[in-house]
């Protein structure tokens, strides 16, 4: 048995057929100077082919799956017009008299690189999208294309690698692929959000399940729990049988409830919204059920590319989302990046210590012409609907201050230029440092609204990298400490009649939605399809319940004591949530 993230619920069994990675072998070849224009003719094609192909790609995934995720390669597509790519390969080929395979190769290797040195996960995940594009350029220069593992296979099976690219999954045929399993990945992947488009079950961080695995031996893939098991006996299979008919029947309760509201048994409302990284990802909100957008992340804008978005392209992004959310509300983040993570454009913006450095609106407040172009892109998206202005990872109010000086300084610049925006937008802060939240009533008298990231106030208030393996058993969304901090946000919210919302993972995990409504959290904001399991856990509940449960937390002393005891309360709600598995 193997066991790993899930990323795509579903049950899969059938037998193996084990994928390698794609590998290239390059060397660097001195050319004539009379090749040097044909080689970068071949360069020119290779671009053009691989283009048609992510085009091919993108518009089949279109066709077969109901959904915007085909949005994804959009990104990939980007790559390919990435100016500053394009121009170093050329630069290399006609200075050094190389071989453009050589040339292209050494550039996207030192992007890739950048984005793998961060500890950001999801930005990590970027660097697996420019791998796949800098393959399919590379096999298209090479002459052997790109091909898809599974077009031979003879006997529906899952799929099992070190890692998959977004465009090798995004061609799975459903009726040949019953799912797949990876040794690396994460559920914010490309790879692992169309497998969710896809239906396929999808299991990743399995570590060496690639290597352990022959192809053709008999699996059972769990895409609820994230386990793979070898050679499954009679009693598994019957076991994983009645789990598919469980599964099925909860399926259509929570259909059932998407176009009801979040409310407690007992009346209480639950603005339940949803967190998006894309404009195409809009049509998921209502998809699943939600009620807005809590966080639009606008880092994939500055991503995967050599040079800034301008103040156009923003505006365009976000009117989009905007008008794609048809009177919904959108809360956009402005940039939570720091400088090594746009190093392609600030190559002299590294750190030692990134997490702690100049991020989010540390980073946006050093540039303020980048932070300028965001400003009056938002307000100018404001003119179309219903929209919020969020800065990420405010520790002080001199840092708000700063921030509205500049905001305040775009407005003046729109008005005097008769462009219209929302004089009213609404400001808010994102609450994730101890320290912010010990300050959230002096806070509370300055914004609009509060948004607490649970994912870095837990990681900032235990001291513990969320990334780091060996100490995962230390970050703990219940210990009492962090709960207190929730608290006393939330309490200083109400009292100046700010609303307060929680948008990491804590407002998506079943077994922690109760203890959060206990304390007083009024709106959630989690990933689309998480959207049904969480409304249907507040329709069971009753107020007295959630806030028995969080005065009990509070005076905790162990976060072991709470997660017990929050366990014990969704399985009194929601038996047919299995608890130990969230």
């Amino acid at each position: 048995m193997f066991h790993g993230i899930p990323v795509s619920s579903g049950i899969g069994h059938g037998p193996v057929l084990v994928v390698g990675p794609r590998s290239f072998q390059i060397s660097s070849v001195e050319i004539p100077q009379t090749a040097v224009d044909d080689e970068i003719q071949r360069f020119k094609r290779a671009l053009v082919k691989t283009r048609e192909e992510l085009k091919a790609i993108q518009k089949e995934l279109c066709r077969r799956a109901e959904t915007s995720d085909a949005g994804i390669f959009d990104a990939h597509l980007l790559v390919l017009e990435d100016q500053t790519i394009i121009e170093e390969v050329t630069r290399l080929v006609a200075e050094n008299r190389i071989n453009v395979e050589a040339a292209f190769s050494q550039t996207t290797e030192r992007f890739i690189s950048a984005l793998n040195a961060v500890e950001d996960n999801y930005l990590r995940d970027r660097a697996v999208d420019m791998r796949d594009v800098a393959d399919r350029v590379l096999g298209n220069l090479l002459g052997g294309g790109t091909t898809d593992p599974t077009r031979n296979l003879k006997v529906p099976s899952i799929i099992v690698g070190h890692d998959l690219s977004p465009s090798v999954t995004a061609q799975f045929d459903r009726e040949k692929v019953l799912g797949f399993a990876t040794d690396v990945g994460s559920p914010t992947s490309h790879t692992a959000i169309l497998a969710r488009s896809l239906n396929l079950p999808a299991v990743v961080a399995l570590h060496d399940v690639s290597s352990q695995l022959r192809s053709g031996q008999d699996v059972l893939l769990d895409g609820y729990d994230g386990i793979v098991i070898r050679n499954p006996s009679e009693s598994d299979l019957f076991r994983y049988g009645e789990l598919i008919r469980r599964h099925e029947s909860r399926d259509h309760e929570l259909e059932a409830i998407r176009e009801l509201r979040a409310e407690t048994l007992d009346g209480v409302d639950v603005e339940l919204l949803t967190n998006i990284d894309h404009p195409d990802e809009v049509d998921d909100v209502a998809r699943y059920g939600g009620q807005g957008v809590g966080l639009f992340r606008t880092e994939y804008l500055f991503l995967n590319r050599g040079t800034l978005p301008d103040e156009t392209e923003q505006f365009e992004a976000y009117r989009n989302a905007v008008q794609g959310l048809e009177g919904r509300p959108l809360v956009i983040r402005t940039l939570d990046l720091g400088a090594d993570k746009v190093a392609a454009a600030l190559p002299d913006a590294a750190e030692a210590n990134p997490a702690l450095g100049v991020r989010a609106i540390r980073f946006s407040l050093a540039h303020p012409s980048i932070f300028i172009k965001q400003l009056r892109a938002i307000l100018r998206a404001s003119a179309y609907g219903p929209v919020k202005l969020l800065y990420p990872m405010v520790s002080t109010v001199e840092e708000l201050s700063r921030a509205n000086e500049l905001l305040e300084a775009c407005r003046e610049e729109l008005k005097a230029a008769s462009v219209a925006f929302d004089a009213k937008l609404p400001v808010g802060i994102m609450i994730e440092t101890p320290t912010a939240a010990m300050i959230a009533d002096v806070f509370s008298r300055e914004v609009d609204f509060l948004c607490i990231g649970t994912n870095d106030l837990i990681q900032y208030g235990s001291a513990v990298d969320r990334l780091n393996e060996r100490i995962t058993d230390l970050y703990q969304p219940t210990h009492p400490g962090i709960l207190r901090l929730i608290g006393q946000v939330v309490d200083a919210g109400a009292r100046e009649n700010v609303p307060v919302s929680v948008c990491g993972e804590m407002a998506a995990d079943p077994v922690l939605v109760p203890l959060l409504i206990g304390l007083g959290v009024r709106a959630l904001s989690v990933s689309a399809p998480l959207t049904p399991q969480v409304k249907d856990v507040i329709r069971k509940l009753k107020m007295a319940s959630a806030e028995a449960l969080a005065q009990s937390a509070l005076a905790a002393v162990s976060s072991e004591e709470v997660m017990g005891n929050a366990r014990a309360l969704l399985n009194r709600i929601a038996p047919d949530l299995d608890a130990s598995s969230t």
